[in-house]
């Protein structure tokens, strides 16, 4: 079963063949360069992952978020560098992923590509494989899934197929790695030019031919292009090229001379695009007629299912059901794992203070180094656990599902039905669920759903709601006998959250993301079932990625924050505190030493956190904090929080005297902000400077880790910046109007 099928597209222009001059960017130092290209759900990672072993090495191209994989393979009595190249159904060099697709060929001159084809699916795959060999690059047609096509009584005349297409053809059961022996050697042979490439000519009309032969002139002259090259590079600029696209690499005067044969022909009332795109399909069905027989057709087991799993109705409860379980997963399944690394953090801060003496380098290492490193590796079970699902998820066919049952309801407010998992995985985490956002192909909508999802509420909000309802709404009685004002507060906060992620994604993509509502376009390809081999291969993939990229800012970022709370450090109070310590000590024994003692390190900490950086800046911005209820000590939390929500809690700890280890538990904080005032003796957290308080940690970006992957996913300053200056804005001016608008009306502020 099919949604709507994305629109063919051209190929991209074709390269010259002397080797000599191949140093594309992709290419290993002096190995030769092979690409693997085929269009979603063919099999591609599975071949991926078959000829790459555990040697792949994750990254992204050069200025986009999409995914790029690299690993050395052999090839003959050497080494080639394999990379693969984003799915793609054609190469109009458009979308982020076909332009990859399309510079790999043009740019970096490979010297052999494999296009993975699906055997259950040839003549929706060939279309890819027929704008690759038309370029001229010596290609492999790897014919994948043959074993499905048995099953189903499809037949595949492999030598018609060859013929054709001037390319050897392969058949593969990538999954059960047959047929690996046969795909080595024809690479080889086309890499080394023993088997050249013989590619087709498409039947064009007159008039056509005549168009593309102006083009192909021009083509000709502009990138000393033989002849059969330079008509594949018409028709591909004759497809590809408008007045807007940005293909910054083609030649000005290719461009003029494309786009001049373009406007001709829409004068004349001749549609270009749709007599080339004819000419194409016209090759392929020819070809599927003449090496294609179809089995009986009968209802599959993929009909049978999609009758239930994409019902408007059946189709939500069963995704709601799934969701439900990926909840599971990153609540419960992952708080063991999480446990046992905080746990595993805490014993080498233990260890490192046992065993060394006091001072700035050992502060350093465990409230800098270590606990930076704990804060990226505290999130690997989520991520994988996440990762791991959804995989599963798309590898089964799933997902794709999923997409097209929730898209009536994402598309009017500007989001992608893939946007939905990541979504709702924001309240769990916004890491995971920003890493999430690369099942979405647009880069447009990947950008949307990234900056908007931070307004999830998040677990690591949870224990920030917590603290401020118990200590606000500790005697208030339930709300209409029924509920008690706690845990409305609580469940306004989730329903705010949800409502600004909405506005925000509506907001992004008529503002700084404007563009058409998306559409969605895709396949709804067979149910598999996935192999284990690829989940834990991407499940790694991610998990690496995460911790090389985005846990080397994180881990940067908490070391700073640690410097800003810690330092400049007085040594007045040093000296204060220590003669108060000998006086303790002098008067006092036992249990009430050890209580005095206790005391006076948490207030202690308390007076050199109000001389830190931190609590300067805190100080500095109070002016401004104090139309939102909070005075310099929560400004200091926020400034705290900044290292992950949750450090709000443990920051007000410090800075009222109960010491780091306090919790949204903790009586003892409870009961100080309960008693805490503004200098003139008004209360300090009244019901109405809590709501305020929470308003603003749901819309504030308050966790480095979530805009250290932004940056990581984006590829750029420019979004997470952004994200962090909207998202403080708007958290600023909802908690100001609550606090001014409550005041005013005499709610809540005593």
């Amino acid at each position: 079963m099919s949604a709507e099928a994305p629109p063919p597209a051209p190929p991209p222009a074709p390269q010259e063949p002397a080797a000599a001059a191949r140093n594309g960017p992709m290419r290993g130092a002096g190995r030769p360069l092979v690409l693997l290209a085929g269009n979603p759900n063919v099999g591609k990672t599975t071949v991926f992952n078959r000829l790459a072993g555990v040697r792949a090495r994750t990254g992204n191209y050069p200025g986009v978020t999409v995914e790029r994989r690299t690993a050395p393979i052999h090839l003959g009595d050497g080494r080639a560098e394999l990379v693969d190249l984003p799915g793609t159904y054609s190469l109009s060099a458009h979308s982020p992923e076909e332009q990859i697709a399309a510079d790999a060929i043009l740019r970096d001159r490979p010297d052999a590509v494999i296009v993975v084809v699906d055997a259950t699916a040839l003549a929706r795959s060939l279309y890819l494989a027929l704008q690759v060999v038309e370029t001229g690059v010596p290609t492999v047609v790897a014919l994948n899934m043959m074993d499905e096509a048995r099953r189903a009584g499809t037949g595949v005349d492999r030598a018609a197929l060859e013929e054709a297409l001037g390319a050897p053809v392969v058949e593969l059961v990538a999954a059960h790695g047959e047929g690996f022996d046969a795909l080595h050697a024809a690479l080889e042979d086309v890499a080394s030019g023993r088997r050249a490439p013989e590619p087709p000519e498409l039947a064009l009309d007159a008039q056509t031919a005549t168009d593309v032969a102006k083009v192909a002139e021009r083509a000709a002259a502009e990138l000393d292009a033989e002849p059969r090259l330079a008509r594949a590079w018409a028709i591909w600029a004759l497809l590809s090229l408008d007045e807007e696209d940005e293909l910054r690499e083609v030649p000005p005067a290719l461009r003029a001379r494309a786009l001049q044969v373009r406007a001709a022909a829409d004068e004349a009332g001749r549609d270009l695009d749709a007599k080339l795109v004819h000419a194409r399909y016209a090759f392929v069905d020819a070809l599927c007629a003449r090496a294609l027989r179809e089995g009986e057709e009968s209802r599959s087991l993929t009909e049978r299912l999609d009758a239930v799993l994409v019902h408007p109705v059946a189709g939500l409860l069963i995704f709601a059901l799934v969701m439900y379980v990926i909840f599971e997963a990153l609540f419960t399944w992952s708080a063991p794992a999480m446990e046992w690394i905080e746990a595993g953090v805490g014993a080498v801060q233990q260890g490192i203070l046992a065993s060394m003496d006091p001072g700035p380098f050992r502060d350093l290492l465990v409230e800098g180094v270590v606990a930076g490193v704990g804060n990226v590796l505290v999130f690997v079970p989520q991520i994988a656990f996440l990762f791991l699902l959804i995989s599963f998820l798309e590898d089964s066919g799933y997902l794709a599902r999923v997409a097209f049952v929730i898209d009536r309801v994402m598309k009017g407010v500007g989001l992608h039905g893939k946007a939905f998992v990541p979504l709702l995985s924001g309240f769990a985490c916004a890491v995971p669920a920003v890493m999430a956002t690369r099942t979405i192909a647009d880069r447009r909508d990947r950008l949307v759903t990234m900056l908007a999802l931070p307004l999830m509420s998040c677990s690591a909000r949870l224990p920030v709601y917590v603290l401020i309802t118990a200590t606000v709404f500790a005697g208030a009685g339930r709300v209409g006998g029924v509920l008690s004002a706690g845990a409305l507060a609580l469940f306004a906060m989730y329903g705010l959250s949800v409502l600004a992620t909405l506005g925000a994604a509506a907001v992004l993509r008529r503002t700084a993301l404007k563009g058409p509502r998306p559409t969605l376009m895709l396949e709804l390809p067979p149910y598999r079932m996935p192999l284990a081999r690829n989940l834990l291969g991407t499940t790694w993939g991610r998990v690496r990625t995460f911790l090389v990229d985005a846990g080397t800012i994180i881990l940067a970022l908490t070391i700073v924050l640690w410097a800003l709370l810690a330092y400049p450090r007085s040594e007045a109070i040093e000296t204060r505190f220590a003669s108060l310590r000998q006086e303790a000590e002098a008067t006092l024994v036992g249990d009430a030493l050890e209580d005095r003692m206790r005391a006076l390190d948490g207030e202690e900490q308390a007076a050199q956190l109000e001389h830190s950086a931190a609590g300067r800046l805190g100080k500095a911005m109070e002016p401004a904090l104090e139309p939102l209820g909070m005075d310099w000590r929560l400004g200091v939390g926020v400034i705290g929080a900044f290292a992950a929500r949750e450090v709000f809690v443990s920051t007000l700890g410090m800075v009222f005297g109960i010491g780091g280890e306090a919790d949204e538990e903790s009586v003892g904080l409870r009961r100080r902000l309960q008693s805490a005032t503004w200098p003139d003796g008004r209360p300090l957290m009244t019901p109405l400077a809590g709501v305020a308080l929470m308003v603003f940690f749901v819309l504030a970006c308050q966790c480095m880790s979530t805009v250290a992957v932004v940056r990581r996913e984006s590829g750029s300053w420019r979004w997470p910046i952004l994200m962090v200056g909207y998202m403080t804005a708007l958290a600023y001016l909802a908690a100001l109007l609550v606090y001014q608008v409550g005041a005013a009306l005499g709610w809540g502020t005593g």
